[in-house]
């Protein structure tokens, strides 16, 4: 009877660990914050050891404890970024250290951590924003940057109907990229404002895959290598999707060059 408490509760463990892997996985954390938090979180609750592999698609979890191990796996689907999914995560294995959180406590706060998000109207008008300070600091003058501004917040705007309606991701940068140029590139087929290249460059930033670039860096240095070149291939593949959509946009506008 003693045993199959002990195996249920290592069962349950193992299954909190892998919850907890995954879902920092999910939304955009680094494998090395993965693992690390993983094997925290089960010696927090009484494991002897917890060892995870992560691949692009899968994280496969064994802990060990009195002599048994027991091994778990869970598809990986990302979910895009949110660092307050992982922080919220973090906050809970660090709770479980210092013995505040028991089992039953990890359980139900896992259960409940959802992904933090801003309304999509906030989030156009500050993308909107952003793309148009850049073109300000590339030099562009105030027609310059309304120009960039309404080409993002457009562009922003049509990225997130795309993604709410779960279309594959390179089929949403490249739609996106085309609708930032075509709006942009009135200013460099009229030459509108005094430099029209700035705006066509800075309505497309949004696009940068920034987080998945640093993170297969960082994954690849940390030994990581596997789960660096499938983030660093995505990324790659997704700037593919936004340059499509910038050269379609080019030829419908007729615009040859967009040099000086």
């Amino acid at each position: 009877m003693q045993n199959e408490q002990h195996a249920e509760r290592q069962r349950e463990v193992t299954r909190l660990c892998v919850q907890a892997a995954l879902m920092l996985l999910q939304h955009g954390a680094e494998s090395t914050v993965v693992v690390q938090m993983a094997n925290r979180l089960g010696l927090a609750l009484g494991m002897e050891s917890v060892e995870c592999a992560l691949t692009p698609n899968a994280v496969i979890l064994t802990t060990l404890c009195d002599g048994h191990c027991i091994t778990t796996a869970r598809k990986n689907v990302d979910k895009g970024i949110n660092m307050h999914v992982v922080t919220a995560v973090q906050r809970i294995v660090i709770t479980a250290e210092h013995k505040i959180y028991d089992m039953r406590q990890v359980r139900e706060k896992l259960d409940k951590i959802k992904p933090l998000k801003y309304n999509r109207y906030f989030v156009v008008l500050m993308i909107g924003l952003s793309c148009a300070s850049f073109a300000h600091l590339s030099g562009g003058d105030p027609m310059i940057s309304l120009i960039t501004f309404i080409a993002a917040a457009v562009a922003m705007f049509v990225r997130q109907s795309l993604a709410a309606r779960h279309y594959n991701p390179l089929i949403v940068f490249a739609v996106t990229a085309f609708v930032a140029s075509m709006v942009s590139g009135v200013a460099l087929k009229y030459n509108l404002g005094n430099d029209p290249q700035i705006a066509l460059a800075s309505s497309v930033l949004l696009l940068v895959p920034g987080f998945p670039l640093i993170n297969s860096l960082a994954d690849i240095l940390k030994g990581h290598v596997n789960m660096g070149l499938g983030r660093w291939t995505i990324a790659t593949i997704l700037t593919f999707g936004a340059c499509l959509g910038i050269v379609l946009a080019l030829a419908v506008l007729d615009i040859t060059s967009w040099g000086r």
